[in-house]
């Protein structure tokens, strides 16, 4: 029998990649001759450098080991923090190893992003949370991590110069605390903004000629799944100093790492290096942000008084801890605990989640004599 594929299958999957597919691998090839071009310019440098991870201070890299830890550590409590504000109780160990393992999809596989999103928004089902809760805890844990990086990178830029005129800095705090504030009020009260869908809905209802209450019915089941959620500014409060501290955190394994290579920086200079750094590692070029993080915190901790071999064996040092070694926790927790999960339990949510206790049968149900 012929294994031939079809012709309109064929033309359909290369109509897939998109018209650009080819711009993502000429980036790619740039950053490679670009990295070449420089090893080849600062070899010297490269070398004094490695010599340099044989004297490295080891205390400080066992520091640098706790604060990459303590950073993973805040990530669960921020999911923690906000699933219980749905009712959906999870267990420590459940969600700090699906966030290893999450982690080590996002950093280490093309698409790893939407890989781990996946993954968690699973786990999160498994849980008990319900389809809205699950995508609301993903957005809303996505928006406190980037408020959090915006206020870091602010704060050392304010630290280093931006003195002479906090307005700006004031008017965009203010702006964050209000988009939290915001936030906040729709996770607890949803039919603030019901009217606003119906309008919504109305209006694309009649550009497609469709019957005005078309979809109306999705919408208002929507809202009363996220009905559960009762985020206070309490618990709002708590999940955002989880996520500013994930940051302090993980800008504590890069000043520890450079202090484990002998470099002694500016706070402030190292924390608007870090922050930099991690907004061009978001992305998704290369998986873990590979050769775009260490092209842009090397010129950062030099910039902060760090000399260019102390920066280099500092940047090695933080990747060997806060990418590789948190990857390869990550890695093992997979495939000892989740590689071996199948089917997604649709009952789940109806019983409160996998660490919920069984439900006592009704009265009638009971064995009698």
């Amino acid at each position: 029998m012929s294994q031939d594929v079809p012709v309109d299958a064929r033309r359909g999957e290369g109509q897939s990649r998109g018209s650009y597919w080819w711009l993502r691998w000429v980036i790619l090839a740039v950053a490679a001759v670009v990295l070449v071009v420089e090893i080849a310019f600062v070899r010297d440098q490269l070398a004094q450098a490695w010599r340099s991870l044989y004297t490295a201070k080891w205390w400080w890299v066992l520091a640098a080991i706790g604060a990459a830890i303590a950073s993973m550590h805040s990530f669960a409590q921020i999911q923690r923090t906000l699933l219980a504000s749905a009712g959906v109780q999870v267990k420590q160990w459940r969600s700090e190893t699906a966030f290893y393992a999450g982690n080590a999809l996002s950093t280490t596989l093309p698409g790893g992003p939407v890989l781990s999103a996946t993954f968690i928004y699973r786990q999160q089902r498994l849980w008990g949370a319900s389809p809205v809760v699950a995508s609301w805890q993903l957005v809303m844990s996505g928006v406190l991590q980037v408020v959090g990086l915006a206020l870091l990178g602010l704060g050392g830029a304010f630290l280093l110069g931006a003195k002479n005129n906090p307005f700006s800095l004031i008017f965009t705090l203010g702006g964050f605390v209000a988009l939290l504030l915001l936030a906040q009020a729709v996770a607890s009260r949803p039919e603030l903004i019901d009217g606003i869908g119906v309008k919504v809905l109305s209006w694309v209802n009649s550009f497609r000629s469709k019957p005005e209450e078309t979809g109306l019915a999705k919408w208002r089941e929507t809202l009363s799944q996220l009905e559960s959620v009762s985020l206070s500014r309490r618990d709002l409060s708590v999940a955002f100093s989880w996520s500013l501290f994930n940051w302090v955190a993980d800008v504590g394994c890069l000043l520890f790492a450079t202090y484990a290579a002998g470099g002694r920086p500016s706070l402030a200079g190292l924390t608007v290096a870090y922050a930099a750094a991690r907004a061009v590692g978001s992305i998704p070029l290369m998986p873990g942000g590979l050769l775009v993080v260490e092209a842009v915190l090397v010129p950062g901790l030099v910039t902060s008084g760090v000399p260019l071999p102390d920066a280099i064996s500092s940047m090695l040092i933080y990747r060997l801890i806060s990418w590789i070694f948190i990857a390869v926790i990550g890695w093992v927790l997979f495939f000892f605990l989740f590689r071996t999960e199948s089917q997604l339990d649709p009952d789940a949510a109806d019983r409160g989640g996998i660490d919920a206790e069984p439900k006592p049968p009704p009265d009638g149900e009971l064995g009698s004599g």
